[in-house]
């Protein structure tokens, strides 16, 4: 298939599909009102919480978040990439799939990824076959013999072994007509120099094949047998491999993140392989990197929590809280396993076994906790210690969205310290700035917000949600929010977007039905979309005059509050340099706001 497939096409097979069918071959529903309820094929739970809606061709669970219409549920359900679930929608209600072309361009593109893909699977099989059954095979076989991993687990992960050849896949990918410049790309081989033949990237190593979300080889790693350095080597990054964006094991192990709703993230190829091998499937491992954002919005889509088993040295403890850094912003529930000095989950399950692993596991503490106790370890006692622990602490705070949670981790912190908790409330409301590195645990501030707001209690995001219901219902409304601009309205990205698509599509179309909509979103606004139809819709029907103009009014307060503690911060720089004409042309401003916030 080269080309895309038509937007036309794709509507008529949503109107032909009914998602109550489809979802009932997965999941058992009981219909309840204008719903079908269900347990959430997602994560485990006992009370359904997993809505499907008839009339509106949507689904969502008020357990996990998780929401969309009948292709984004059998994406999640069967890991398949948009086009395939289109098509195996489009046989099942008899609609022909007829893809329209694409510019040359991108038909180029599209062909050199899949033949790069085409040679990392090559590669994987090549390195595989040597692995099973080939001569130069046998150390390999040994050395995972020797940590207990027998055939049935190299070929669940189809690890392989790179032989000590300089040229052996250089001479294999010849042989099977690839072009060595592309092999070059993905980092498989390498230019000799002084004339020199290519030569291969990994040799007399273990490998480990990473594989992507959709099933395909993206790259490798490779252990050495020995005491050699480096210990492990990893493919480059690569048109296929994007190092920030893939987690090991996660395709193997994303199901069981579902089903637990919680990930185990640890460091090794091998500490993933123990997990996975004990009966703890639902890890990953980062492929030798810092967790990133990206990282973290992938493990968001499968669990709500996040368990961290670092190594327990130093190196361990920082990358622990730059994930820390990473994860709480996203709303995820981050907690450190507790492991002894020198061990990693490898040496822990062959020593202790899974029995003594599980006791751990429910041992993890939350990783504040445990970045607040490094922070005092590492000052001391003194007054001055004291308080730049506090500062750093309270600059990490601010990272958790949750205002309660905040709040309690607050008085535990007034109770370490002996500072007042009203001091410190006062404290976290100023914008804070870490003082300068004085232990292992001082990871930096995020550069950028995260793109995901938290879907709490906050007045904020239910305002937003309120009006885009009525936008959806009343057209009166969605000129009225056009007209004052949804940036004006709309603070967080992905309801901005939602809003936009809602009046460009009720410019466009007559009637406006949900999966007009839905076309244009990604997957994290379907789910909050779906979240916010799903609902009893006689919640949305009473005075809505009202109702816009509320939505209207808590959005501008929040705009005023972010304003005001923007103005915070430039006071405190001004004051800092000794701009004294800049700070009180500044606190004229935040005295405006303030009391234009009171009115």
């Amino acid at each position: 298939m080269t080309g895309h497939i038509a937007e036309e096409t794709i509507r008529e097979i949503r109107e032909h599909i009914d998602i109550v069918e489809v979802v009932s071959s997965y999941v058992t529903l009981k219909r309840s009102g204008h719903n079908h309820l269900g347990l959430c094929p997602f994560h485990g739970e006992k009370t359904p919480s997993f809505n499907v809606n008839s009339a509106k061709q949507i689904f969502h669970c008020f357990g996990c978040g998780v929401g969309g219409d009948v292709f984004s549920f059998l994406m999640r359900m069967e890991g398949l990439a948009f086009p395939e679930v289109v098509r195996k929608l489009g046989e099942r209600v008899g609609i022909r799939i007829e893809e329209e072309a694409v510019s040359p361009a991108e038909l180029r593109r599209r062909e050199e990824r899949e033949r790069l893909a085409r040679i990392n699977e090559v590669a994987c099989d090549y390195y595989h076959q040597i692995l099973l059954d080939g001569p130069e095979g046998a150390a390999g076989r040994q050395y995972l013999r020797k940590r207990g991993y027998d055939g049935e687990m190299a070929r669940t992960f189809r690890l392989g072994f790179a032989p000590e050849r300089w040229d052996g896949l250089v001479e294999h990918l010849t042989r099977k007509g690839f072009d060595a410049k592309e092999a070059r790309e993905l980092g498989l081989i390498r230019p000799g120099k002084e004339g020199r033949g290519d030569y291969d990237l990994f040799r007399n190593r273990l490998l480990f094949p990473i594989i992507d979300l959709g099933g395909k080889v993206a790259a490798f790693g490779g252990r050495v047998l020995d005491d050699r350095l480096p210990k492990y080597l990893n493919s480059p990054e690569s048109p296929l491999y994007h190092k920030g964006r893939m987690l090991y094991g996660l395709a193997q192990g994303r199901e069981a993140m579902r089903k637990n709703d919680t990930a185990i993230v640890v460091e090794g190829y091998f500490d993933h392989l123990a997990l996975y091998r004990a009966g703890f499937a639902n890890a990953a491992a980062t492929c030798g990197t810092a967790l990133t954002e990206e990282h973290g919005r992938l493990l968001q889509r499968y669990a709500k929590k996040v368990l961290l088993l670092f190594d327990q040295d130093q190196a361990g403890r920082k990358a622990t809280f730059r994930a820390m850094e990473v994860l709480l912003p996203l709303g995820l529930s981050v907690a450190v396993v507790p492991l002894d000095a020198g061990e990693d989950p490898d040496s822990f399950l062959v020593k202790a076994g899974p029995n003594a692993f599980t006791e751990r596991l429910n041992q993890a503490r939350p990783v504040l906790e445990v970045y607040l106790d490094a922070l005092l370890d590492e000052q001391g006692d003194g007054i001055e210690g004291r308080a730049r622990a506090t500062e750093e602490f309270l600059a990490r705070l601010k990272l958790v969205p949750s205002e309660i949670e905040r709040g309690l981790y607050l008085r535990n912190l007034a109770q370490r310290t002996g500072l007042a908790q009203d001091l410190l409330e006062k404290k976290l409301s100023l914008p804070v700035a870490p003082s300068a590195p004085v232990a292992p645990p001082t990871p930096r501030q995020p550069a950028t917000p995260p793109r995901r707001v938290p879907t709490g209690p906050s007045r904020e995001i239910k305002a937003q949600e309120w009006l885009l219901r009525l936008m959806m219902d009343d057209a009166g409304a969605r000129a009225e929010v056009s007209a004052e601009g949804v940036g004006e309205l709309f603070l967080d990205p992905d309801r901005q977007k939602i809003a936009e698509e809602i009046i460009a599509r009720g410019k466009e179309e007559e009637i406006l039905t949900e999966s007009l909509i839905f076309e244009r979103l990604d997957e994290e606004q379907k789910a909050i979309l779906s979240g916010i139809l799903v609902k009893d819709e006689k919640s949305f029907a009473d005075e809505r005059g009202r109702i816009l103009r509320d939505c209207h009014q808590t959005v501008l307060k929040e705009t005023l509050k972010r304003r005001i503690r923007e103005l915070d911060e430039e006071i405190r720089q001004a004051e800092k340099q000794g701009e004294a004409e800049r700070a009180a042309t500044c606190q004229a401003e935040r005295l405006r706001l303030s009391r234009e916030l009171k009115k």
